[in-house]
């Protein structure tokens, strides 16, 4: 490896495709920067969300087509996560409930058990890696809709725990509280934190902070130098992420397709040493999910 420039695997721990987005072109922008790996995470379309389990199993189809079509014509290694993202289990609980009462939300709830049994079939039939993105709003919610989402993210954690499935959570933007409190369900459920990813993670990686869970960090403006400072205190590793929307909306939301290989290329040039980089794109991916497909 040149002392000058990274040439080793990068990989982005958080990446959406929209078929009626950019796409492949996102795809290629992030490969031709040096990107080497994705791991494709599912996302509804809000404007449309599944209502029965034949529509979210039509709708995880398309993120795998998805995946095969970068791996065939872009030769990315793809990693693919599926589930129920948990602002589609809120905003249809909050809606089914005021229109049906307790039938809406056990009907939302119905739907949500579905959608993880779905998911799980998928992953062990070998056509994805992981579970998520799970957890629970990332906006403030009344306290009974709240509830019902630690709940499900509780029984979800069982069953991964029990599947030995690695999860990618999606949780508020508060620093601490999710480590801790999701942390205590994953004792109850008997999940390794190792098998555990916080999505869209603060840039402060300390052990003391995660708890052991993983963090995949998405490095705004201003947290290289977080990262960097509590790099010596993170034992397990990290991940590098953009959350990229791939949203004709919103353009380069919420953060482009190259950034993670330009981040990847600062750190080295910071003088982050080789085996930290290669464990964040590499070794820790391989153990997290196995091997791309």
């Amino acid at each position: 490896m040149s002392k000058e420039v990274w040439s080793g695997p990068i990989l982005d721990n958080h990446f959406h495709l929209n078929p009626n987005g950019r796409n492949i072109e996102a795809a290629k922008d992030f490969a031709k920067v040096g990107g080497t790996d994705l791991v494709l995470v599912h996302c509804p379309n809000f404007s449309n969300l599944p209502k029965t389990k034949k529509e979210y199993q039509l709708s995880y189809e398309s993120t795998i087509e998805q995946a095969q079509k970068v791996r065939d014509e872009v030769n990315l290694g793809m990693r693919v996560i599926l589930g129920p993202h948990p602002a589609a289990f809120a905003h249809q609980c909050i809606e089914w409930k005021e229109s049906e009462g307790e039938a809406g939300v056990q009907k939302a709830m119905e739907l949500y058990r579905q959608s993880i049994d779905l998911a799980i079939d998928f992953i062990e039939e070998g056509m994805a890696h992981g579970l998520g993105e799970i957890g629970r709003p990332h906006w403030e919610v009344d306290e009974d809709i709240l509830q019902y989402c630690n709940g499900l993210l509780e029984e979800t954690l069982h069953i991964a725990a029990k599947k030995n499935i690695t999860v990618q959570l999606h949780v508020e933007g508060d620093e601490k509280a999710p480590y801790s409190q999701i942390g205590k369900m994953a004792d109850r459920a008997g999940l390794s934190k190792k098998n555990m990813v916080r999505h869209f993670a603060p840039a402060n990686v300390s052990d003391e902070l995660t708890g052991g869970m993983v963090p995949s960090v998405i490095l705004q403006k201003g947290c290289i130098e977080t990262l960097v400072a509590s790099m010596s205190e993170c034992s397990r590793g990290f991940l590098l992420e953009t959350d990229y929307m791939d949203d004709l909306r919103r353009p380069g939301a919420v953060m482009g397709p190259k950034t993670v290989p330009k981040r990847t290329q600062t750190l080295f040039s910071m003088g982050v040493d080789e085996e930290i980089l290669y464990r964040t794109h590499f070794d820790l991916p391989n153990e997290l999910y196995g091997p791309p497909l």
